[in-house]
């Protein structure tokens, strides 16, 4: 009976229309969301940008205020023997006059104590913003992982409650869920409120994800199905560039999170335009519901269904059974397909995730080893339309697994010191100075000009 139905509700969605305005819209409506969620899935890459970091030794200030930061640095901080300033110790403060202090120097140092300026930096990260430095550094390894274990959750919770209430509410609630957790990240008071924020907002994500997806793969049929999921995955390369964008552009990382939420403000309009699916409709007994979408639906398509054949579609005889996760155990070909999917989806989202994080380790600079993986994604997805097309699903997977194979086997024949090799040579304003004491200083210090004087402990 369950069969007949699908073969009924199929016949349905051809007269109605395969791909026609109302589809076309649908789809198209996923592609901001698309654009959005890779904004928030590689957020920690860009808002946790490396900052060098000083001890803050402002107390001198009460005995010289018009020093400006270079002399303020080459009074309270050690050096190193290369001549570049210790970024976590500090010279221990003391009660002398500043003629004593430029006359006699300073002997003893000691952990920061005062906090940390940032003096080379120009924007507003996590990592100036929480001081997380000098044994409380930040691994966007770690957030990422952190992010990626709310995806898991979440996929888990949000698929039963698409099962349970509908696509169309699960929507509804993930992008509430985007707003809340968005918003709420820009407001974050600690780095421990940050991490919990991004954890709930990887929930919201990965529930847009699924139901929406489930959403166009029920509506969608035949041949563009397959062109409308990859179409709509094309723009998550378009927002990894929008990111790049807005990473490098913003001042401060809190802007980052208020404009990539901003736009899912629109999407509450999901509420007047999205559809519930007819096949989850039809499977929770819903039959005349699923009939009104239906004609809907083919309003918009200017189409007609022939009542004879929508007055088909009736109220099972018998109560549906519920599907389970563990209904594969008893499909031989079921059990298979998933244990191989589980297998792939592992091995491709381990090595993507592994290049992603660590593709400066190439030698690329900072904005190359960002942009390089998006611009090359938006190609290689149109391209599978043309691969599923001429060479079917199943050996377009298996060439690209053997490709991706092949790449990451390269990889370690790659010689250690090439990667320097990519890397511009760094000006001489760059180099750390090893005679260069404050400007007011120069003579006035000549301890000062080579590295850390022999009368010092640091």
């Amino acid at each position: 009976m369950e069969a007949n139905q699908r073969d009924k509700l199929a016949k349905i969605m051809e007269v109605m229309g395969k791909f026609g305005p109302f589809q076309r819209r649908l789809v198209a409506l996923t592609f901001l969301p698309q654009m959005l969620g890779v904004l928030f899935v590689y957020a920690d890459l860009f808002v946790s940008g490396e900052q060098k970091a000083y001890c803050n030794t402002s107390w001198i200030l009460d005995v010289g205020p018009n020093l400006s930061m270079a002399e303020q640095l080459n009074l309270t901080l050690p050096r190193y023997k290369n001549g570049s300033f210790m970024t976590c110790r500090m010279f221990l403060p003391v009660t002398w006059d500043l003629d004593s202090i430029i006359k006699f120097g300073l002997n003893y140092t000691q952990p920061c104590s005062q906090g940390f300026v940032y003096p080379e930096s120009k924007t507003r990260s996590i990592i100036n913003e929480f001081d997380l430095v000098c044994g409380e550094d930040f691994s966007p390894e770690a957030a990422q992982s952190m992010f990626l274990t709310g995806l898991l959750t979440g996929a888990l919770i949000f698929g039963f409650i698409g099962d349970k209430v509908g696509r169309y509410p699960c929507i509804l609630l993930s992008n509430l869920g985007i707003i809340i957790f968005g918003f709420g990240t820009s407001f974050v008071t600690s780095i421990n409120q940050y991490l919990f924020f991004r954890f709930g907002l990887s929930h919201s994500l990965v529930g847009y994800a699924i139901s929406s997806m489930a959403l166009n793969v029920e509506w969608v049929v035949g041949e563009h199905r397959a062109h409308s999921i990859i179409l709509s995955q094309s723009f998550y390369s378009l927002g990894y560039m929008f990111l790049i964008g807005l990473g490098y552009t913003l001042p401060h990382w809190r802007l980052v999170f208020v404009f990539g939420t901003a736009p899912v403000l629109f999407l509450v309009s999901f509420i007047w335009i999205l559809p519930e699916s007819p096949r989850w409709l039809l499977v929770k007994g819903n039959v005349e519901e699923a009939k009104q979408v239906l004609l809907s639906a083919a309003e918009r398509n200017q189409r007609t269904i022939p009542l004879p054949l929508l007055d088909k579609l009736q109220v099972p005889g018998k109560k549906v059974t519920n599907a389970s996760i563990l209904d594969f155990y008893s499909n031989s070909q079921l059990r298979k397909v998933i244990l191989v999917m589980v297998f792939v989806w592992f091995t491709v989202g381990h090595s993507y995730s592994t290049l992603n994080l660590k593709m400066e380790a190439f030698g690329l600079n900072e904005q190359l080893s960002k942009m390089i993986p998006g611009m090359l994604e938006m190609p290689a997805r149109l391209c599978g339309i043309c691969l599923f097309e001429h060479f079917g699903r199943k050996w377009s997977m298996a060439g690209a697994l053997f490709q991706g194979c092949f790449m990451n086997f390269l990889i370690t024949f790659i010689p250690s010191g090439t990667a320097s090799l990519l890397l511009p040579m760094p000006s001489a304003k760059s180099l750390p100075c090893a005679s260069c004491p404050g400007p007011q200083y120069q003579g006035a210090l000549p301890s000062l000009g080579g590295g850390v004087p022999k009368t010092r402990h640091p």
